[in-house]
């Protein structure tokens, strides 16, 4: 049984990806590499089939434009490097995070949110208070409840900023 202190943070996690559900059940593999602007960070393919995200190490002016495909690597890295501090492992480099690609980006991100419920299930009220290893210095004085908080509000963001770029491809000219 999940601690009482989880409710109103699992409840908003399902409220969010019901919203993002909204958009994934939408997308199609073009929408993902479209690109709204002259100036976007993308996903790129390299010649042995690996995708490379655009980075820099210091934001640029302007800030690019994502693509969807960016937001889904960016969802799997913030997300799956959350999920590495809360199951005690060692937690991938983000260019250790590989895009499977716009044919299979909806199903990884389908199996995330099935690896952080289960992350979800096994906290206790312990674990709720104790220090956050993520995203956080450690002596911020954040507790993993703070990172669950953290998680919706990211997801919500990065799930708001997908659909309208579905949205907007969607009444472009093509």
């Amino acid at each position: 049984m999940t601690p009482a202190a989880l409710d109103l943070p699992r409840w908003q996690f399902d409220l969010t990806w019901s919203l993002f559900e909204y958009h994934l059940e939408r997308l199609v593999p073009e929408d993902f590499l479209w690109e709204p602007a002259s100036t976007c960070w993308t996903m790129r393919q390299a010649a042995d089939g690996m995708w490379t995200a655009d980075w820099a190490d210091t934001e640029p002016d302007p800030v690019p434009v994502p693509t969807i495909a960016w937001l889904s690597w960016h969802i799997g890295w913030w997300w799956g490097v959350t999920t590495d501090h809360l199951q005690g492992r060692t937690p991938r480099e983000r260019t250790e995070i590989a895009w499977p690609g716009a044919s299979a980006a909806v199903e990884w991100l389908r199996a995330l949110r099935g690896e952080w419920l289960t992350v979800l299930d096994h906290l206790t009220d312990a674990d709720l208070e104790a220090p956050a290893p993520f995203p956080w210095p450690d002596d911020s004085g954040f507790t993993v409840a703070h990172t669950l908080a953290w998680v919706n509000a990211e997801l919500m963001k990065n799930a708001a900023e997908i659909g309208q770029l579905r949205m907007l491809r969607a009444v472009s000219p093509r």
